[in-house]
Order: C-alpha cells, then structure tokens, then sequence
C-alpha cells in the first residue's frame, strides 16, 4: 500500500531584516496546464466509471466521466456558437451536475467560471453583494439551476444570456437547448490554454464589505493538485472517493475537493447535507451509501457530524470503512473535537490519519500541509513544493507570507487592492500569524497564532489572540457552544459572546437568560479554560449566550459557517456593552 504522507523536507533562511524563510528542498514535479486538461485526459481513461453524482428525488443520479465529457464539450461548443467564450460565466446555482458541466465547458475554451455563494441569491434580502459582482466582471452568461433563483436572476440578469436545467426560468436556455455537437474549435481553444489565462473569478466572503475578485489562473489550479500530490502520494494509486457538501464558491470545495476528484480520477458524491440540524442528518445518512476514502471538511462540518456517528454505529462503521484521510482547514479545529475523531477512528479500526492544511482563496488553496503525523490540531504543516513561507515579524506577532506557483496574481479589477497585497519582494501578505511548532526543527511546521486584524489588547496592554482563544474556549465547553467571538478589547478582562448547540438552545429564555443549570456548566467551561493556565489574555470572565443566529446580509457569517468576529461585535454593540457592564445582568454569566 502507498504510504499516506511523503515525508518532508524543509529548508529555513533567516534574512538580516528578521524574516525568516522557509521552502521545500522538494521541487515541483511536472503538471498538466490545466485542471481541465486532466479532466479530458481521465475521461477518455476510465469513461464508464461514475465522476459525480447527486440527489434528486431522494435517489442519487450518477454521471460517468465520458458523459461528463459529452456534455462539458457541447456547452462548450454552445458558449462558442453564441459568442460567450470570451466572457466570464457566472453560476448562481450551488453544486450540481449542471454546474459542474458548465465549469468544465467555460473552462476549457478559456471563459473565466464565476460561482458565486447561493446565499447571495437565495438568502439575501437586497442581493446588493450579487450585483456588484454582476457589475465587476460584467459576465455574459448567467447559470441558474430552477425557479428558487428566480429573484436573484431577476436582479442582475439585464441583457445577459440565462441557461437553467429545464428553462423553467422566464426567458431563459434549458441546457438541452444550448449545446451542440463539438466542433474542431473546442479542442483547439482548449490547447492553447496558457497557465498564466484566467480559470476562475473566485470572490472573497465580502464580511468586511463588498466581495473582492480573486484572479485563479489556469497554472494556480494545477500547480496546487500536484503540490498536494506529492504531499499525499497514494492519490497516484487510490483515486479518492469523497461525499461533500463545500460550496464550489469557494476555495475550499471548488479548487481543492472538486480539484483532487478532477486530477485523481475519483468520484465526488454531492452531499445533500450541511453542518446544521436537521440537514446533518442528510450526511450521517449519505455516509451508508458512499464510503469516502478522504473526507474534507470545515470544522463547523466536523462537530455537527461527529456527534451523530458516536451515536449511530452503523452510520461510523460505514465512515471509517475505507477512509485515508479526515480533513479540516479554513479554521482552527477545537482540540476537543479533534480528540473525539481519534478516539472513534481508533474504536473502528481506521487506518484513517487526520490532518489540516492552510491556505487562502489567494493561494488556490493550499499554501502548506500537514503529511506528518500530528496530535494536535492548530499545527499547519510546512511549505509545499514550489512554495515560498515567509515568517515576517508584524508588531508582536509574525505574520506568514507566501510567494509561489499558486499564488494569485492579484485582484480583479482592483489595482489598489494588488498593490497593496504584497511586500516589497514579492511575497503575499495573508494577514494570518504563525509560529515554528519546534524552532529547532523546521519539518515539525507551522502553529497557527491567529488572524492578525482580529487580535485586540486589554486595558492593561496584554495582547489576546482571538483566533488561538475561540477554539480553545470551545474545547473547554465540551459541546455546550458551537461558536464563540471573543470580546473586550480596551476592557480589563476578556469576555465573550457565544452560541449555543441546538440541543441546549431551549435553555435560555427570550431575553437571554440562562437557566440556572446552563449558567452552571458556562461557569464550569469558564473555570476549565482557566486551568490551563497561560494568564488573563488565556482566561475568558464573562460569557453572554447570543440568541439570534449570525446574520449573512449584515456580514457575520458566510455560507460555510465561519462567523466574522468584527462584524458581530460591530453589530451588536449593545450586547458587547453588556459584557462590561457593573454590576452585570442576568444576561451575564460571570467567571468568578
């Protein structure tokens, strides 16, 4: 059996101006230009076999990889017919077999994929955020599954060509309707992709303000899937078989799990689940059916999923029956939950090893990863091959940095934004805080110390890393909170606004308060957290349990579920007020 993780090797440079540098002694192999190309090449290997499937109508419809292939062509020979290949192609819909074909067409004839978050269409209020991505990349087509996106196709369609699945959407091309048999054009626009052209304008959460384009070349994609190749070498042997649900409007889902399905020749089963009751239900049941041999997933996904497989045997056995890796990134992991997966993969006998990697939209997405075997879950590995990491000290932290084959050029239509993106020699500025796990050994990677802007000082000039707290309070909590956003900046203490798990919700009462058991147990979580030692910026005082779910229109959260600590505490400054507040309320669960 091909080992798991290649070893790996690492060099540093410490520079005179306090960086210090760090690279893969590994070079970067061979790749195809494009994520596309290994798409044609796979299907024409191994065309029988099922690429992607779905559910509908409760059943799971399946499409192999050659008529993937068919379709993917004959869209693509219909973006030509109608002069659309030269403009970008945006998918309003959330993950499909339509939206797939549509990807793989635009993409191979050189049209740039815009997928956009089907919050935006479907959940937002004013579909402000949608139209001003309609307004910066100026799409010539608009992809629209059904009649759900019928307000949002409304708000930004104008004179744009619309194609839905059935044409049920007014005015709209049914994908029956707008292919046609491939000519010689298709292969030849798909040959003379360069790894510099555009693949995807892939748009940033926006939880800060209006969505930034991030420009995903052709070269970024591939370079990325052969980074992560020889990170994991039995991909070459094992194609990965996986069940996931991570919107293909972001990185995370559509550049790495679709990505490594696409380049390995596996199959991707579209989960019709979420990290939220009662949709989880959905997954715990779709693990029976599809068996996953890597399992990708953001840590909301995992503690959602985590508690219904310890209470359903069947549903883990199945799980853990043929799976290689158990995955999370895109945030910190609580260790708590970490340690619930290993103990459940050790009772059922998996050879499964659980690890991270880290990166952002910019980097396509992994920048570095974990193939070693770690315990603990805020390690973020090292450099991949073809990778630059740049430990740069940034007041009192040190900020990471990269520079490399799959890192963005910069932002669409956004010079400003470019420029002030990298540093003088190049390196992109990530904004996340890092440190050697083992300053005296290099392969033993990164640990993650925070988001930078996120970081706040007490009173007393003692600096508090939100992102290094919030998963530590979660762990100490045992289950009791799904999410926390750490407050107190200026403030003598650290305090917290928090949110419960669904199971508990019932235990607080319209205006907050907590019933005298769960203000028992948040005393308990507080008082566990202190014993961990680490001092005030370690300890949290006063816990304020939030009622109304973060709000997307009003950036605090995304469609995946990482929630914008600023924008809550921005927006909900009266609550924040509360948490300080002498003497405290009953709303206010205090430490001591």
């Amino acid at each position: 059996m091909t080992q798991t993780f290649a070893a790996p090797r690492i060099e540093s440079e410490p520079l005179a101006d306090g960086r210090l540098v760090l690279r893969s002694t590994e070079l970067l192999a061979e790749h195809p230009i494009s994520v596309v190309h290994s798409f044609r090449s796979r299907s024409e290997v191994h065309p029988d076999a099922v690429l992607v499937a779905e559910r509908v109508d409760d059943a799971w419809a399946r499409s192999t990889w050659g008529e993937m292939r068919t379709l993917a062509d004959r869209l693509a020979q219909g973006l030509l017919d109608r002069g659309l290949a030269d403009r970008p192609v945006m998918v309003l819909s959330g993950n499909s077999r339509l939206h797939l074909a549509v990807m793989l067409a635009a993409m191979t004839v050189g049209a740039p994929v815009v997928p956009t978050s089907v919050a935006y269409s479907l959940l937002s209020a004013d579909h402000a955020k949608l139209r001003a991505m309609v307004d910066l990349v100026e799409p010539g087509l608009i992809v629209a599954e059904d009649t759900s996106f019928d307000r949002a196709v409304t708000a930004v369609r104008g004179q744009r060509v619309v194609l839905s699945r059935d044409g049920d959407i007014a005015g709209s091309i049914p994908l029956a309707g707008f292919g046609a048999d491939p000519t010689a054009e298709v292969d030849r626009r798909c040959a003379a992709l360069g790894r510099g052209d555009l693949a995807k304008i892939l748009f940033t959460s926006g939880s800060t303000g209006t969505p930034k384009g991030v420009l995903t070349t052709h070269g970024m994609l591939s370079a990325n899937q052969q980074q992560m190749s020889q990170a994991w070498p039995f991909l070459a042997e094992e194609p990965p078989v996986l069940l996931d649900w991570l919107p293909w409007s972001h990185t995370f889902g559509g550049s790495c799990c679709l990505g490594l399905v696409l380049t390995h020749g596996g199959s991707l089963w579209i989960d019709d689940g979420r990290p939220a009751p009662p949709l989880i239900g959905r997954t715990a049941r779709n693990v029976l059916d599809v068996h996953p041999t890597v399992y990708l997933n953001v840590p909301a996904g995992w503690a959602a999923l985590v508690p219904l497989l310890e209470q359903d045997t069947d549903a883990a056995a199945s799980f853990f029956e043929r799976l290689r890796i158990g995955f999370f990134a895109a945030a910190a992991l609580p260790q708590q939950l970490w340690d619930r997966i290993e103990k459940m993969a050790a009772e059922h006998g998996a050879r499964m090893q659980m690890t991270t990697a880290w990166g952002l939209t910019e980097t396509s997405p992994a920048a570095t990863a974990a193939h070693f075997a770690i315990t603990r879950s805020d390690v973020l590995g090292v450099p991949l091959p073809g990778l630059e990491l740049a430990l740069v000290p940034v007041g009192e932290k040190t900020e990471i940095r990269v520079r490399g084959v799959n890192v963005t050029p910069g932002y669409h239509r956004r010079p400003d934004l470019t420029r002030a993106a990298f540093d003088a020699h190049g390196f992109f500025r990530t904004g996340d805080a890092g440190t050697l796990a083992d300053p005296e050994d290099v392969t033993a990677g990164l640990l993650f110390d925070g988001r930078i802007a996120e970081d706040f000082k007490l009173a007393t000039g003692t600096f508090v890393s939100v992102g290094t707290l919030r998963p530590t309070l979660l762990s100490a909590a045992q289950g009791l909170l799904t999410d926390a956003v750490i407050c107190g900046q200026d403030g003598d203490w650290v305090t917290a606004m928090v949110w419960l798990a669904p199971a508990h919700a019932a235990r607080v009462d319209r205006a907050g308060v907590p019933e005298e058991s769960l203000r028992e147990e948040l005393v308990a979580t507080m008082r566990r957290l202190a014993s961990d030692g680490g001092g005030s910026s370690r300890c949290v005082e006063r816990l304020l349990v939030l009622t109304e779910p973060a709000q997307l229109d009003a950036g605090e959260i995304t469609d995946k579920g990482y929630v914008n600590q600023a924008a809550v505490r921005g927006r909900r400054t009266d609550l924040v007020a509360l948490l300080a507040q002498e003497p405290p309320p009953p709303q206010v669960v205090v430490r001591s």
